[in-house]
């Protein structure tokens, strides 16, 4: 039973990675049942414990739907997420290894190359550059328990991070503040790479109005 239920929790998680579920979609019970053969047991379990990491909510007549935050929520959400983010970068400076610094560089070159072939052209596909980015960084950070909270904490604003992409100029911005980063965890320079990190991931609260108005 306990593999059945990571297998459907694997399976929403991969749809909100992907942008397949978005903020104030239904967590449809019985599609997840005929999707994976399961019983209703593993789903409600999965339903659960994505619950109790706030990944959904439950409501009146439409049952478990995916978290969308209220502008206050998104701020309170985002300034605990960009100190994680922060914190991975600044263990990473001291931490990562040579084959961690092998896969920073890769995903610092992915999205320079994107920046510089497609431009604005592909946001969705930046995206994902910049998650393999992020991780990169997260696992450098060689801190299990912090990974595992900064994937929670981004999975709740993951649909507007990816919206960003959207707006002219933003990921050739975001190509540059990620060798800015990496070069600083490169050299070493801990707290550098922290801060720099906190801002790289930071909305002010008129962006934030407006990504969530983007997304209704």
């Amino acid at each position: 039973m306990a593999g059945q239920t990571e297998q459907v929790l694997g399976a929403v998680l991969a749809d909100i990675d992907a942008g397949r579920l978005m903020p104030g979609d239904v967590v449809d019970e019985a599609a997840l049942i005929a999707a994976h053969g399961v019983s209703r047991t593993p789903v409600r379990e999965a339903m659960v414990q994505l619950e109790a990491v706030g990944l959904i909510r439950r409501q009146p007549r439409k049952g478990a739907v995916l978290f969308k935050p209220t502008v206050e929520e998104f701020l309170a959400i985002l300034e605990v997420h960009a100190r994680l983010e922060g914190q991975a970068a600044g263990l990473a400076a001291r931490r990562l290894t040579g084959r961690g610094r092998e896969a920073l560089e890769r995903a610092v070159c992915a999205c320079e190359a994107h920046a510089r072939e497609k431009g604005d052209a592909d946001p969705a596909g930046y995206y994902q550059l910049n998650l393999a980015f992020h991780e990169a960084v997260a696992l450098g950070a060689a801190n299990p328990v912090l990974v595992e909270t900064i994937k929670t904490n981004a999975r709740k604003l993951m649909a507007y991070y990816r919206a960003r992409y959207r707006y002219p100029g933003s990921i050739a911005v975001s190509a540059r503040e990620h060798r800015e980063i990496a070069e600083l965890i490169f050299a070493h320079r801990s707290e550098e790479a922290e801060a720099a990190m906190v801002a790289h991931v930071g909305f002010d609260r008129v962006t934030v109005m407006d990504l969530l108005a983007a997304l209704g």
